[in-house]
């Protein structure tokens, strides 16, 4: 292997052979190659392109740098992944009704960083509950109560972690090839066999535009069909947050009462529409879906899960044991039709009040957040609540300032679609 031909090759335009992306990448995990020479190669990757096999033999190439689990002799395994975006508690509600309906759903998740949540985040705000565990525990778990959610292991995908690193520092992050490759690795050193892709567009989202976000989706269902798993992915809207949670424990707090048949509108199309599929995906009934949210046995299903990680059950039937922090309402200052609540800022305001990190590993307070009484399409009168706000007086006045410049009132909303696209 011979790394300035091979940095040389891609800056030239041409195809790489699946056995010299390996060696040069694998070399790399082991220190033979220098990361001034991949940094190079990911910005004639990012510059020149990678093709359909280039990006696949990339995400197989990560994904076998780690550990690889097998979840294929369980009981229909399913995986789910999202984008990112705010409000996002979908796999809160998906887990239990995919694993009430006959499925295993084992999922790695990560934390947050910037606007956007993590589940693990979200479930730390349980009392008690654990996201780091053993292989072993992982596979026990999942083969006893159907549902398990760990914290991202090191050992998954290594190649991945350091390869982002770099991308973050080369300007290199925004390619298609390159984030999807990242994200499927991982799904496929997770050993499911189903996967369903929650690909969020809007202002909220990393994807902006419905375009680079059907280029997205469409790219992660190639490298999974390529790795012979079953994928599909829903192009879901991300201009207001999803539900009306945004925070930590206040989306654990609403993924519980949606669970209870008392969730919000927007959060249950979303959950049951990639439940549905995966179910499908599986051969199964995707009337199940609906069966277990309704009938409660995805609501029994979660309790078994946060007992079964440590977690206190209790919280089901008694949600005041999650820590929520003072609450502060947002008045409007004007009266109209919500015509806008903008997720970013949305999400711009939880991270001002200590609920998001800015940086990777910094500590977050879990019961900060933002309750949104009004949504689109809602009327508001002057000095009827918007919002209310759960804090703990830091970044007060920034969130407000944030919220304040999310709500747009006029005369009447724009309808806008939930579901925009299946890939």
């Amino acid at each position: 292997m011979n790394p300035v031909a091979f940095i040389r090759e891609k800056r030239d335009g041409l195809k790489h052979r699946r056995e010299d992306l390996e060696a040069f990448l694998l070399g790399y995990l082991r220190d033979e190659v220098a990361d001034y020479q991949v940094s190079a190669w990911l910005m004639a990757a990012f510059l020149r392109g990678l093709d359909r096999e280039e990006t696949l033999w990339l995400t197989e190439t990560m994904a076998r740098s780690g550990k690889v689990l097998d979840l294929f002799g369980l009981p229909h395994p399913v995986d789910k992944h999202s984008s990112g975006g705010v409000g996002d508690k979908v796999s809160l509600v998906v887990g239990p009704v995919l694993a009430a309906s006959g499925c295993t759903f084992a999922k790695m998740s990560g934390r947050g960083l910037a606007h956007t949540g993590g589940t693990i985040d979200k479930l730390e705000s349980v009392p008690g509950w654990r996201g780091e565990m053993t292989e072993a525990e992982f596979l026990e778990r999942a083969r006893k109560v159907g549902l398990v959610i760990a914290a991202q292991s090191p050992d998954l995908a290594p190649l991945d972690g350091r390869l982002y690193a770099l991308r973050d520092v080369t300007a290199t992050v925004e390619s298609i090839p390159l984030i999807a490759s990242s994200i499927m690795s991982k799904k496929l050193a997770a050993g499911a066999r189903s996967i369903v892709l929650d690909v969020k567009v809007g202002k909220g989202a990393f994807m902006k535009t419905l375009e680079e976000a059907r280029l997205l989706a469409k790219t992660m269902v190639e490298i999974g069909e390529g790795a012979r798993r079953r994928v599909r992915a829903l192009l879901t809207s991300m201009e207001a947050p999803l539900g009306q949670a945004v925070g930590n424990a206040i989306e654990v707090r609403e993924a519980i009462e949606t669970l209870k048949g008392r969730g919000p509108e927007d959060l249950v199309a979303v959950a049951l529409a990639l439940a549905e599929e995966a179910l499908k995906l599986e051969g199964l009934d995707p009337a199940l879906a609906r069966k277990a949210l309704e009938g409660g046995a995805a609501l029994e299903k979660f309790r078994a899960f946060l007992e079964a990680q440590g977690g206190d059950p209790r919280v089901v039937e008694d949600p005041s044991l999650l820590p929520l922090a003072e609450e502060l309402p947002l008045l409007a200052e004007g009266e109209g039709v919500v015509r806008e609540v903008d997720a970013y800022r949305v999400g711009l305001a939880v991270l001002a009040l200590g609920g998001g990190r800015r940086k990777k590993g910094e500590p977050i307070d879990h019961g900060v957040g933002v309750w949104l009484l009004k949504k689109p399409g809602d009327r508001v009168a002057r000095g009827e609540a918007l919002a209310l706000v759960y804090h703990r007086s830091r970044g007060l006045e920034e969130a407000l300032a944030h919220l304040k410049a999310a709500y747009a009132l006029g005369e009447e909303a724009r309808p806008m679609p939930l579901i925009l696209d299946l890939v």
